[in-house]
């Protein structure tokens, strides 16, 4: 009789059990990676809202974290992990929002691969950030025109399916009238960048600058620290890798005074799938 108990007993527990599973889809809950940083962790959770997976507190803008979510209906967990490591562990969450250029240097294509991807918001685009005042210089100038030149716009647009646009209106031919390029003639202008595509992009300009005499040194960095510090202390000259929210923020957390040069492009922030392959699972009845 205990035994016959004990058996039944077992069988309830297990019944409860599968029913809980199945009302949570087979899992305790879905996670989904973000970037760990404030403004890039703040971009993610925009996207998820603006697709209706989640809801953030009313005024909750680009500094927005996880704790600005006011309703979460299926019960996701959120893993908070450096972007640049984000698409390693794709494979071990449900979900990831990836950073476009972490994207590409993974070897994924987000114009094909991503579940969700942003549209060309203007507040995200990458730029050139120099220390305040050297905005103003021959040597920045003309990084600027041969960043913002047709010849940049044109690999853009070839080379990234849709990861990358540009956002320079009206690109020109990678010379600025006001630089004087003779006097820059055996100038060497150094340019802190990620690898992709950022120090892809900086290839094309370097050829335009080669012909007008100027020597464009591109160092790779793989974190977002590094880049600006770098700039901020005189060693190199500029960088690129990084949206104008970040840089505003990091100059309030680190006390620097870097500026934004120019707008050059922006990666669209996507949506990977991990352990699922679709959007089924972030459908909310």
């Amino acid at each position: 009789m205990k035994k016959a108990l004990s058996i039944l007993l077992a069988l309830a527990v297990l019944t409860v059990s599968v029913f809980a599973l199945a009302a949570c889809g087979g899992k305790d809950t879905l996670t989904i990676a973000v970037p760990n940083d404030t403004t890039n962790e703040a971009r993610a959770l925009i996207l998820l809202q603006e697709n209706g997976i989640i809801k953030l507190k009313d005024g909750a803008g680009i500094t927005a974290t996880i704790n600005d979510i006011v309703e979460n209906p299926l019960n996701i967990s959120f893993k908070e992990v450096e972007a640049a490591q984000i698409p390693s562990i794709l494979p071990d969450v449900d979900y990831a929002v990836i950073n476009s250029n972490y994207a590409i240097a993974a070897g994924m294509k987000p114009a094909e691969e991503s579940l969700l991807i942003e549209g060309a918001y203007s507040a995200y685009s990458n730029i050139i950030a120099v220390k305040n005042g050297d905005e103003t210089k021959d040597s920045i100038k003309a990084l600027v025109a041969a960043l913002q030149s047709q010849a940049v716009a044109d690999y853009i647009a070839q080379s990234y399916d849709g990861a990358v646009i540009s956002v320079v209106e009206n690109p020109g031919d990678g010379v600025d009238p006001t630089v004087d390029y003779d006097a820059l003639k055996g100038t060497e202008i150094s340019v802190a960048a990620s690898p992709a595509p950022h120090a892809e992009i900086l290839e094309v300009a370097k050829s335009i600058l080669a012909d007008l005499g100027v020597t464009l040194k591109i160092v790779e960095f793989t974190d977002y620290v590094q880049p600006n510090k770098v700039v901020d202390s005189g060693e190199m000259d500029a960088n690129y890798f990084q949206h104008f929210p970040y840089l505003d923020d990091f100059n309030k957390e680190q006390g620097t005074d870097l500026v934004n040069a120019a707008d050059i492009h922006v990666e669209p922030m996507g949506l990977y799938g991990g352990q699922q392959t679709n959007l089924d699972a972030l459908t909310v009845q």
